[in-house]
């Protein structure tokens, strides 16, 4: 065997190394992040004797990934009929099976426990793209404020947005370093996660579209515009495939009450909100979160934030607001569009510490208390 050069070390020790030192950049943000989290939860489930447990992943669609994970996409549901399973993507039923079974934990342990340590992952994924676009500072900002949005108890629950944020942000991530494979590899996985891995998969392939102008060639981005949807378009066509006609999938969400209306059902429920004389605090909030959301994008958009996030949010933004079913939910839809808090906290990552900490802390605060209204009050899925 050749000597190894002086000062080089192999290409595994380096890559750990890198991962390493990426994680120590972002541990204050990690800790700052997992504090938040904890004070959200303290008060969201504090002045109830409910299990903590149970309201976290035993409720809403948490059931239903746990019971796929157990039993299985074979069923019917009295309401939405057969196949109504397919409409969950399997990637989380999957992962909850497959802990459960190296493990000794029940599978709603193991789902649970699988999304916390999704957050954690996804917290990082936020750190690293913001790190990358706009400095430490705001990325710290970015992380913590994505921890105290709204809708934030979700990312502690046994839900998917947790793992699917992981997977958009690291997928960003990627592209944005010109990792091709990659990010076509986690915009797959992210297709198998939910519907709105097609916002991921775009994110990928409108800028690896854009790189095959260059010449030669470049193989790694064409590779990608290839593997990027085959999550996605593979549930999509196997949903078909079990429903024995093309449109199978599309099929189970609207009997589910989901469908693409081009907005109408959004705006229709907004205009009703407001006539009323009296708003559900959890359909005012959402209803916030859309106008927000709606400017934010804007603001990115002015401000010339990367092609690859400006892709994934506004579509992400796009299928929320188009997507007929579910107002009370669209809040969370929400929620793997980080990038839209770019602007935000840009701009308190050049305040001072004491603005900086006063608009923080009370957000984390409202956020808790708001999570504890959707888990304790509102009698919905958040």
């Amino acid at each position: 065997m050749w000597p190894r050069p002086a000062g080089r070390q192999p290409a595994g020790r380096r890559s750990t190394g890198r991962t390493a030192a990426a994680l120590g950049r972002a541990r204050t943000a990690l800790l700052a992040y997992a504090a938040v989290r904890a004070l959200g939860l303290t008060l969201a489930l504090s002045g109830t004797d409910r299990s903590a447990f149970d309201l976290l992943a035993g409720r809403w669609d948490s059931g239903w990934y746990v019971l796929i994970a157990e039993e299985g996409y074979a069923g019917s549901c009295p309401v939405q009929g057969d196949l109504c399973r397919y409409a969950f993507f399997p990637l989380y039923p999957a992962l909850i099976r497959t802990t459960a079974s190296l493990t000794p934990l029940p599978a709603p342990w193991a789902a649970l426990l699988l999304s916390l340590a999704a957050s954690a992952a996804a917290a990082w994924g936020v750190y690293a793209v913001v790190e990358h676009c706009a400095g430490r500072r705001t990325a710290l900002v970015a992380t913590v404020l994505w921890g105290a949005l709204p809708h934030a108890v979700v990312e502690s629950m046994a839900y998917t947005e947790s793992l699917f944020t992981a997977l958009a942000a690291w997928a960003l991530y990627a592209v944005l370093t010109g990792r091709w494979l990659a990010a076509a590899s986690l915009a797959c996985l992210a297709g198998l996660t939910r519907p709105t891995g097609i916002a991921v998969v775009a994110a990928v392939g409108v800028p690896a579209l854009l790189a095959l102008r260059a010449r030669p060639l470049p193989r790694r981005a064409a590779a990608a515009l290839v593997l990027a949807p085959l999550g996605w378009l593979g549930w999509v066509a196997w949903t078909g495939v079990r429903a024995a006609r093309w449109d199978g999938y599309f099929l189970v969400q609207r009997r589910w009450g989901s469908y693409v209306d081009g907005g109408r059902y959004t705006w229709d429920r907004l205009g009703r909100l407001f006539a009323r004389p009296e708003t559900p605090l959890s359909a005012a909030v959402v209803a916030a979160v859309l106008a927000g959301a709606a400017v934010l994008l804007v603001v990115c958009v002015l401000q010339r934030w990367p092609l690859p996030l400006l892709v994934h949010s506004g579509l992400t933004l796009l299928i929320t607001v188009g997507g007929a079913g579910y107002f009370h939910s669209k809040g969370r839809f929400l929620l793997p569009a980080f990038a839209l808090l770019l602007p935000l906290a840009a701009a308190l990552a050049r305040a001072r510490p004491g603005v900086l900490h006063a608009v923080l802390v009370p957000a984390a605060v409202v956020s808790g208390l708001f999570g504890g209204h959707l888990l304790l009050v509102a009698g919905h899925s958040p």
